[in-house]
């Protein structure tokens, strides 16, 4: 009984809510043109709503009087007196182009154009609207969708398979919505509560949440490191008058406000600068709303065009708030041609929020355990901005093809398309073969991968291959067996590694491994073996060193929040010295005299005598201010603005299970990237460490300093571009590195005629060790990146305990040369 009664309640408080009376209608020009994206309000409150792409809007309203409030930048506001009843009622808006009125002005051959002044007065105030309200907390909702208009049949060898059930080159490949509470507090404190969202064609996935609007009233407007790091600079920034033309329009009246309006244009093209209009209110020089453009001479990566449009909405009658956000991106890039939109609507705005202790916290973002199970029906009933008809037919059509995906003869037709060799996957870059119906992936190598080349096995098969298996989204379980043969000394090699993630909170991982394999002598692996096969068999430098040992290691992950991740693991190595056996080379007969035996002869002057290690590690990372999104069943690290701190202990356990090794190890170490904005990204890696103990500490145990002898850059912010790759390695009691580099990101090289249009980016920076007063080494680096939009070149001067080194060029290729650079 008690339930009936429960379940009445709220049936008749749900029925309560739909007593409301749906609102709807279109808005044009009166050319009957559509106006996407109008923002409609009812007058007096914080109730509002937006068109979508075809104009048309929606509002439930409780029956009674009110007057609606239609606004579009660049056109006339329009007011409409209504009568709700209980009847669906139509209201449609035809919006007048803003009608400017040109002030006047005393004209002269050396007359300032109007604008300027009215910029002048934006400036001044705009430290004030940027500071205005403490805090706030306001309605978001969401939509965001993206369209190909184009794409390549394949790239890169692989074939373009995009499955849904549309063989046409036009069709929409992205949509989803998200409702969310967004709060705010100075200086940064934020908190974004995920109610509903939903992506076409994804049940369980999680849509879009990023409702933190783009503020023209900070100088420097960060929209994407991806599109550019150095940020754009606002059109009344303090120093925008060096960078900007204004012309003068023309005004218009609203509201009783004398609005202007304002072209913006940049000074300089392949300057990060916007090109467009800005709506400044008289007297008061607050911002009333921009229309604005991002191209490729905006200094913009990735997009060729980005446009923004903000409208501000009056929530009390000092305070101007966002009302709506659409981005429009465009995109072509290796023949894929794609457009979109992402529309932010901002509603109920509370600009003087009783916040409870401890509601801001490092969790940014929240998912509601139900987000993203909600019916058709409740958003029907949320959604502020109707669905397009195209959008109403990809969800439905989606939805259909995610059920047919589920089918076990859909999921084994699919892996018969993808499961195919190709002559790339072959030769350069290896493939992936799925069962989608298990949840499983095969990855095996490509031959330029497989087969290589060094003194001591000569040519060398090694098959790497990779089995993952996934339970769930954050159960993961990979198996990666290698297969390494030597032609040359007949050794064969294999192993097996196993790694498993998991964890429903934070991320852990555990990973088992044993088997005998051939290793380098720094375990770092610094040289890689497609560039040694290079150099020694057309150089003479067999730069790589390696031994074999039977070996058995388990490693342990835990990342345990307030951003700490804590490591731990022990290994145990039966390593076995290797000499060289192959003099096969290929190159001028002067450098066949560069061979080196199989061990680091400006180190030692013969190889390890072979032995056991039994070696425990520990570390410790922590990154201060990390913050964290939490999903119903995971918890992402998205980082943190401070330094990450990193220390790390390895202890080699004499006599443990017939161990000769017996050191203790420690190492601090300190990185980070600061973003100095328009002056460019200053990266840094600064380290201390050194062996408590070193009574026994055998050559692969060294603390070895990864060097670089060949002319493909290694690891920038882990690594000596110039430095031999043992000349320094040591089991001193302290050592020191330091690895700095600036990116200017386009600073200067916007300035070069040419040189601006490519976009490539000045780098420069130094790297340093030292062991003590005798023993140290430093280098300095300049160079050019983001050419081709992969490829860096750098010119190195070294030097060596104080004297000249050596000079060389450096090239890096993203993918190649940018991975792993903090390890």
């Amino acid at each position: 009984m008690k339930r009936t009664i429960l379940f009445l309640y709220i049936f008749f408080v749900s029925a309560g809510v739909s007593f409301a009376t749906r609102v709807t209608g279109v808005v044009k020009d009166y050319q009957n043109e559509i106006l996407p994206f109008a923002s409609i309000s009812v007058k007096g409150t914080s109730i509002g709503t937006t068109g979508n792409t075809e104009g048309r809007y929606f509002l439930n309203l409780k029956p009674g009087n009110y007057t609606l409030v239609c606004q579009h930048v660049g056109y006339g506001l329009v007011e409409k007196k209504i009568t709700v009843e209980n009847t669906e009622l139509t209201v449609d808006f035809y919006l007048n182009i803003q009608r400017l009125t040109l002030k006047e002005v005393i004209i002269s051959s050396n007359a300032e154009d109007p604008a300027y002044e009215i910029i002048r007065h934006a400036i001044k105030k705009r430290p004030e609207y940027r500071n205005q309200v403490d805090a706030f907390e306001c309605k978001v909702y969401i939509k965001g969708q993206l369209r190909l208009r184009d794409y390549p049949k394949s790239i890169f060898g692989q074939k373009v398979i995009i499955d849904d059930g549309d063989t046409g080159k036009s069709k929409m490949i992205y949509l989803s919505e998200t409702v969310a509470k967004y709060s705010f507090r100075k200086p940064d404190k934020e908190k974004v509560e995920v109610v509903s969202t939903r992506v076409s064609g994804q049940a369980e996935s999680f849509g879009f949440s990023s409702p933190k609007f783009l503020s023209f009233y900070d100088n420097i407007v960060e929209i994407s490191d991806a599109l550019n790091p150095r940020g754009f600079i606002s059109p009344i920034a303090d120093q925008a008058l060096d960078f900007y033309r204004y012309k003068f329009l023309g005004s218009f009246v609203e509201n009783g406000k004398l609005i202007n309006r304002i072209h913006v244009i940049p000074k300089r093209s392949y300057e990060p600068l916007f090109n467009g209009y800005i709506n400044i209110v008289e007297d008061d020089w607050h911002i009333h709303s921009v229309d604005l453009l991002l191209t490729k001479a905006s200094q913009m990566e990735i997009a060729d065009t980005l446009k923004i449009e903000h409208l501000y909405r009056q929530v009390r009658p000092d305070v101007w708030m966002i009302a709506t956000q659409v981005i429009y991106p465009a995109v072509k890039l290796l023949g894929f041609d794609a457009t979109g939109s992402f529309v932010t609507v901002y509603s109920d705005y509370n600009i003087e929020p009783k916040f409870p202790k401890k509601y801001f916290t490092n969790t940014i973002v929240t998912y509601d355990s139900s987000s993203n199970k909600r019916s058709r029906d409740y958003w029907e009933d949320i959604r502020p901005i109707p669905l397009l008809k195209e959008e109403i037919e990809d969800y439905l059509k989606k939805d259909s093809l995610e059920a047919v995906r589920k089918d076990p003869k859909y999921l084994d037709s699919l892996d018969r398309v993808r499961n195919k060799f190709t002559v790339g996957g072959v030769l350069l870059y290896g493939q992936t073969f799925t069962k989608e119906r298990k949840k499983l992936s095969f990855h095996y190598p490509s031959l330029l991968e497989a087969v290589n080349f060094n003194t001591v096995e000569g040519w060398v098969a090694n098959l790497n291959f990779s089995l993952e298996k996934r339970f769930d989204e954050h159960r993961i379980l990979t198996l990666n067996p290698t297969f390494r043969y030597g032609f040359s000394n007949k050794h064969f090699n294999s192993d097996l590694e196993g790694v498993y993630t998991f964890g429903k909170g934070y991320t852990n991982t555990i990973s088992v491994a044993g088997g005998k394999r051939v290793f380098q002598l720094n375990n770092n692996d610094p040289v890689r073996p497609i560039v040694n096969t290079y150099n020694t068999l057309f150089r003479g430098n067999n730069f790589m060193k390696i031994y074999e040992a039977w070996y058995g290691k388990v490693n342990y992950t835990k990342g345990v929040g307030a951003g700490f991740t804590l490591r731990a693991g022990l290994q145990y190595q039966d390593r076995i010295p290797l000499e060289n056996t192959d003099s096969t080379y290929w190159g001028p007969s002067k450098n066949e005299g560069k061979r080196t035996p199989n061990y680091p002869v400006e180190l030692v002057s013969e190889n390890f005598q072979r032995h056991q290690a039994l070696i425990f590690t520990f570390s410790v990372s922590w990154k201060p201010g990390t913050k964290y999104i939490k999903f119903p069943d995971r918890t992402i690290n998205i980082g943190s603005d401070y330094p990450l701190f990193s220390l790390s202990y390895a202890k080699g356990l004499y006599k443990v299970f017939g161990s000769d090794v017996d050191y203790d190890k420690w190492r601090f170490t300190v990185s980070d990237d600061l973003n100095f904005k328009l002056g460019g990204v200053f990266s840094y890696r600064l380290g201390v460490g050194g062996f408590i103990n070193n009574h026994r500490v055998e050559l692969p145990d060294y603390q070895h300093f990864n060097g670089n002898q060949l002319i493909i850059a290694s690891p920038y912010l882990n690594s000596f571009q110039l430095l031999p790759y043992y000349s320094n390695s040591t089991f001193a009691k302290f050592f020191a590195t330091g690895n700095i580099e600036h990116h200017f990101n386009g600073f200067l090289t916007n300035k070069i005629p040419f040189v601006k249009k490519l976009n490539v980016y000045l780098v420069g920076g130094a790297n340093g060790l030292y062991v003590n007063s005798k023993e140290y080494y430093y280098e300095f680096f300049g160079g050019v990146e983001n050419i081709l939009k992969f490829l860096r070149v750098d010119f190195v001067t070294g030097y060596r305990n104080g004297s000249f080194y050596n000079t060389g060029i450096r090239i890096g290729i993203k993918g190649f040369t940018f991975d792993n650079e903090r390890n």
